[in-house]
């Protein structure tokens, strides 16, 4: 999962021009008198007008004032740090009439190493049949040269005439499946759009970008020469998900879809249960059977639809191996009755994973407080320093303890008879401007995603 962008924006954008019941033409107009205005003020009267930097285009489409907040933020984010056009699109297709209440607002960056740089937020809040018809309003605002990614906040209206209208003028459309209102038809119906739209329009998901982490920790696990004849060997795949009902099954879906298309896995049968339970049957070559297990598990810290747990086994040339890979892993500490000795890491990967995580960050901070103990020392007392030698610095393990570990991702490996390995790893908390720009930046012609997104919907489908 990508990390939180660093720079924020000021709490409330600079509104520069404002426009009841307008026409594009005067928001074209507005738009270039405010660029214009900028780029005179700061080359000021001895230099000519610095050329204006721009790397893309986001449009973010919303049909609620709270989804008008979500991507206002994140593409005021994203301008902080990368100069970008920003429009975005408020349906009111409730409202009667065909008006456009137009506003234009600015952020202006002025980094230490670089000219100041304006960034401009075009918010068209349209009214009635007009929002039909996004292209006409959104192509003459467009800046040429540069990708235009479209991010439909809500649910896209897959299979209508106006999200085909909608993205002529872009290059990308980008979408939560986790956000959607109706999960299960509407991804189907985004796997249906992927296979249908034209081969240089992109689709790209957030959902995707969430399971970074798991799909890099799965590949991983097979990258060492040594592993490598384990692909052949996967007998079985059992992944967990918090939440209840097929729509939260998504994720689960997106990930086996994934190792499905990658291994060329042929998908046989499935069939759902109760309690979120669904087995389905795949066939890789050489008839070597693989059977995928879901099943719903309750999880307090995890959002519905978050994939919990992975569990990869099989064995290849005479040895077996298991992987499995823990989110908010529910492991106790063992307290013993008296304060006698005792093992706070136990074998076999029987430990508290943020326990272990605590342990590093104690361990850094030893490190910290025993370089600087003199000058600290000098600061608390006013002694100088080798006047007297301060004790040891202590820092308790407990107090840096999280008591929330939703943020851990534990990875457990056992090949054969061997002891169990273990990794614990911390996940980036979710932020939706950084995984909106880790779509944009990683690519949003993923051809890799799109195979595992169309596997994903046939598993859906069957099931």
């Amino acid at each position: 999962m990508a990390p939180a962008l660093s720079v924020a924006p000021p709490a409330e954008p600079s509104v520069a021009w404002h426009g009841e019941s307008t026409s594009v033409s005067e928001v074209l107009a507005a738009l270039n008198a405010i660029r214009a205005k900028f780029a005179r003020e700061e080359a000021g009267d001895a230099e000519h007008p610095h050329p204006r930097n721009c790397v893309m285009t986001l449009v973010a489409v919303a049909s609620s004032e709270a989804e008008e907040r979500r991507a206002q933020r994140a593409c005021r984010l994203i301008a902080c740090e990368h100069p970008a056009q920003l429009i975005l699109i408020r349906e009111q297709a409730e409202l009667r009439g065909s008006k456009i209440e137009a506003s234009i607002s600015t952020d202006t960056q002025r980094p230490q190493s670089s000219g100041a740089s304006e960034c401009e937020l075009v918010t068209l809040r349209v009214r009635g049949a007009a929002g039909d018809h996004l292209a006409a309003l959104v192509d003459p605002l467009l800046v040429g040269g540069v990708p235009t990614f479209m991010w439909w906040v809500g649910t896209p209206p897959f299979g209508k005439p106006e999200l085909a209208d909608a993205v002529r003028i872009c290059d990308a459309l980008v979408v939560d499946s986790a956000r959607f209102d109706a999960p299960y038809h509407s991804f189907v119906g985004l796997a249906e759009h992927a296979l249908s739209t034209h081969r240089h329009m992109g689709v790209a998901d957030f959902q995707w970008s969430r399971l970074r982490p798991w799909r890099e920790t799965i590949a991983q696990f097979f990258t060492p020469q040594s592993r490598r004849p384990f692909i052949d060997g996967i007998s079985e795949v059992g992944i967990d998900y918090s939440g209840e009902g097929r729509g939260n099954r998504i994720a689960a879906a997106l990930l086996t879809g994934w190792l499905a298309s990658t291994l060329g896995w042929k998908l046989q049968k499935a069939a759902a249960g109760g309690g979120g339970v669904v087995a389905a049957n795949y066939m890789a070559e050489g008839w070597r059977p693989i059977e995928v297990a879901f099943r719903s598990v309750p999880k307090a810290r995890l959002a519905s639809g978050e994939v919990a747990s992975v569990r990869v086994g099989g064995a290849s040339g005479g040895q077996t191996f298991r992987l499995s890979v823990q989110r908010d892993p529910e492991r106790d500490r063992v307290v013993a009755a008296d304060h006698a000795y005792q093992e706070l890491h136990r074998t076999e990967g029987e430990d508290d994973a943020g326990l272990e995580l605590a342990e590093r960050r104690a361990e850094w901070h030893r490190d910290v407080l025993h370089e600087n103990r003199e000058a600290l020392h000098h600061t608390a007392t006013g002694e100088a320093p080798g006047e007297s030698v301060p004790r040891n610095p202590v820092v308790f393990t407990r107090e840096r303890r999280l008591n929330d570990s939703s943020l851990v991702l534990l990875t457990m490996i056992q090949i054969g008879d061997g002891d169990t390995l273990r990794h614990v790893q911390r996940v980036d908390p979710e932020d939706e401007a950084a995984l909106l720009l880790d779509l944009l930046s990683s690519g949003t012609h993923d051809p890799v995603f799109v195979r595992s997104l169309v596997a994903a919907a046939e598993l859906m489908r069957s099931v």
